[in-house]
Parts: C-alpha cells; sequence; structure tokens
C-alpha cells in the first residue's frame, strides 16, 4: 500500500503539485524532514520511505533496480491526480529517472519537472561492486561520501543495521543496466556539487541526451550539499515546478 512508502507525507488538501522526494543509498524518508517546512503552501512533498529502512526496517530492502521502480509506481498512482515532480538524490536520481520513464511507458501521467541530484548519468555508471566489499571497505567508501557522521560510522551496532540496506542499494546501482529510450519531454535539471570528488561535472553532462530540456546548476558542497543547502533547493524546485502545474492547468 502507498501508505507504507509515503509515510512521512503531510498532506495540503489544497496543495496544487506535488514533490516525491528519492533517498540517496542507505537514506530513508527523514533525509526530506525539513523539507515540508520549507516549501510553499501550493507545494505537497512527499518523501519515499524505501523497505529496509525507517518505519520499514523490518522490510527485506530491494537489490535490483527493475523491481524497486515497479513497485513504487503502483504505490505512487493514486498520488497522480494532480502535477507532480520528481526529486532524487545520488541514488535516488537514477531511481526517479526510471521512475519517470516507466511512468510513461505505462501512459500514466508525466512528472512536470525532474530534479536528479549528484547522480552520474544513466550510460556512464561506476563499475565499482561495493556490495560485495568487506564492512571495512564500505565503512571506509561511506567515510569518503561524507554522509554518514563518523560517531554513526564507529557504532558497531547502528552500522550492523546499516551495512546490510547499504549494501542492498550498491546492488541496485551496481547490477543496473541502461536501456536507450527516447529523451524525455519532461525537463530535467540536474544538480551537482563543486566540491563532490564522487561524481564529477564529466559525470554529469551526459544527462543532455535523455530529456529534450535539461539544465545543469553545479552548487558549493560536496556529494551531500543537499544537507547545508535544502533552503536554496527548494526555492529552486519550486521555480521550476510552480510555473510548469501552472501552465499544465
Amino acid at each position: 500500500m502507498n501508505e507504507q512508502w509515503f509515510w512521512a507525507r503531510r498532506p495540503r488538501p489544497a496543495a496544487a503539485a506535488r514533490l516525491v522526494c528519492l533517498p540517496y543509498a542507505g537514506g530513508a524518508a527523514a533525509a526530506y524532514r525539513m523539507w515540508d517546512q520549507l516549501a510553499p503552501g501550493c507545494v505537497e512533498v512527499c518523501p519515499v520511505e524505501l523497505p529496509g529502512r525507517g518505519v520499514r526496517m523490518g522490510e527485506e530492502p530491494y537489490r535490483r533496480l527493475a523491481p524497486l521502480v515497479r513497485a513504487l509506481a503502483d504505490a505512487l498512482e493514486p498520488l497522480l491526480d494532480r502535477p507532480y515532480a520528481l526529486f532524487g538524490h545520488s541514488m535516488g536520481g537514477l531511481v526517479a529517472f526510471e521512475l519517470a520513464r516507466l511512468l510513461r511507458r505505462r501512459g500514466q501521467p508525466e512528472p512536470v519537472h525532474l530534479f536528479v541530484s549528484a547522480s552520474p548519468s544513466p550510460d556512464r555508471r561506476s563499475g565499482a561492486t561495493m556490495h560485495d566489499a568487506s564492512d571495512a571497505e564500505l565503512k571506509a567508501r561511506l567515510h569518503a561520501l561524507n554522509g554518514t557522521p563518523p560517531e554513526v560510522l564507529e557504532n558497531e551496532e547502528l552500522m550492523g543495521l546499516a551495512l546490510p540496506v547499504i549494501r542492498a542499494d550498491f546492488a541496485v546501482l551496481e547490477t543496473y543496466e541502461f536501456v536507450d529510450e527516447p529523451p524525455l519531454e519532461t525537463p530535467l535539471t540536474v544538480f551537482g556539487g563543486i566540491d563532490d570528488l564522487t561524481v564529477r561535472p564529466a559525470d554529469l553532462v551526459g544527462w543532455r541526451d535523455h530529456a529534450i530540456t535539461v539544465d545543469l546548476r553545479m552548487l558549493p558542497g560536496d556529494h551531500f550539499f543537499i544537507d547545508e543547502l535544502a533552503s536554496e533547493l527548494i526555492r529552486m524546485i519550486t521555480a521550476r515546478v510552480i510555473p510548469a502545474w501552472s501552465a499544465g492547468g
């Protein structure tokens, strides 16, 4: 049921558009806990809770992208009664992209805008296999990404809970196989961190091949610039979403 996927959504009956937010690898709906407060009243923020984390910790996480996107598309269907946009950070960017393409294939309402953040273009994925790495190697990777507090990385109990989900998410990314399709007609905005050492500008420019209209924006910060720039991101997102749904209406 979609309540599990969108339990963190705070319904705004008067909202004219929705913003569906997909988390990074290992992330939960809580990554967007402040966005509801930052968004204008005309936009309803809908954080996605993937299986295996947050309130769904007891569920088995997905290890492949295709079944994850199919289940998410099914859960999203009741929320497609008004204009919506998709935002995804890191792994969430790839999920958002494939979700938009699946909804197009299904003939369902397409997003008014797609936002991809700190995510390489789908035809330029890393050949790494971190989902098979040792715990120590995986922790080192998380440390390099700078998205996990040191006190969490050093807590064996917390990492014992987190590592299986993170491995599953890395498997989603590392087993993904891009299939060429016509570019999306949905406008695409790509965000990147100027100091991101894992997803560089060269990894982002390929997005221009996957949508008819693409805007690339480099922002201050490393891979997890969304933590520091939430207000700025909401401002840029709503500046694109509000005119889009207004034009569509």
